[in-house]
């Protein structure tokens, strides 16, 4: 018989570690063979708590790369929702204002749902509803050069914020709270998010459950 329960894929690593350009890869590339009612994919920065609430002085002091930072619970009933063949309501985050907008996304339930994110290990009940769990192991060296380039280019950042967010903030929490849960993963991708061998495998397994739902 055919199972129809979503299958859910989480792709955690360090920031910058290359899970993102993993994940839309792979979504990118799936969508024209299975088409957009088939895959989905979820950020875990779209659960970022809403801070409207304080000053910008105050979000800018914010722990994002702290668990607490996220709000799991919402992410966790939206991945039960899926499954349930739900449609949820995504919230939108701003990086440049530190918090979320009044906008959200609409995402209906498909065969395969991608969430990629930095802390998706951290919270026991989030992690249960992933059927699938990659890490994202690139070395730290290369996550901060990535980080530069991008918070520089596209969060309009200073050099040095960033340093001083890394420093005090970022390489802590990695050694912390996402290294160590590299030991729940299913598997560990090296190379970074342009392995292209790693990414012929997860879309030849997506192409394996989706034939099986169907």
């Amino acid at each position: 018989m055919p199972n129809s329960k979503p299958t859910i894929i989480a792709i955690t690593g360090a920031s910058a570690s290359g899970k993102s350009l993993f994940a839309h890869t792979i979504y990118e590339e799936l969508v024209p063979e299975i088409g957009e009612h088939g895959i989905s994919i979820i950020k875990e920065d779209a659960y970022y708590r809403e801070q409207s609430h304080l000053s910008m002085e105050q979000r800018v002091l914010t722990n994002y790369d702290h668990p607490d930072a996220f709000e799991h619970t919402l992410l966790t009933e939206h991945l039960k929702q899926l499954v349930n063949k739900q449609p949820i309501k995504c919230p939108v985050y701003c990086y440049k204002t530190h918090t979320r907008t009044d906008e959200f996304i609409e995402i209906q339930p498909t065969p395969i749902v991608l969430v990629e994110g930095i802390l998706l290990f951290s919270n026991p009940e989030l992690r249960s509803q992933f059927d699938i769990k990659v890490y994202m192991d690139t070395p730290l060296d290369i996550c901060l050069i990535r980080r530069i380039q991008r918070d520089t280019i596209e969060r309009e950042r200073t050099i040095e914020s960033i340093t001083q967010q890394y420093l005090t903030m970022v390489r802590p929490m990695y050694y912390q709270h996402i290294e160590p849960a590299k030991a729940y993963a299913d598997v560990v991708i090296t190379k970074g998010g342009k392995n292209r061998m790693a990414i012929e495998l997860l879309k030849a397994k997506i192409r394996q459950l989706i034939s099986k739902k169907q």
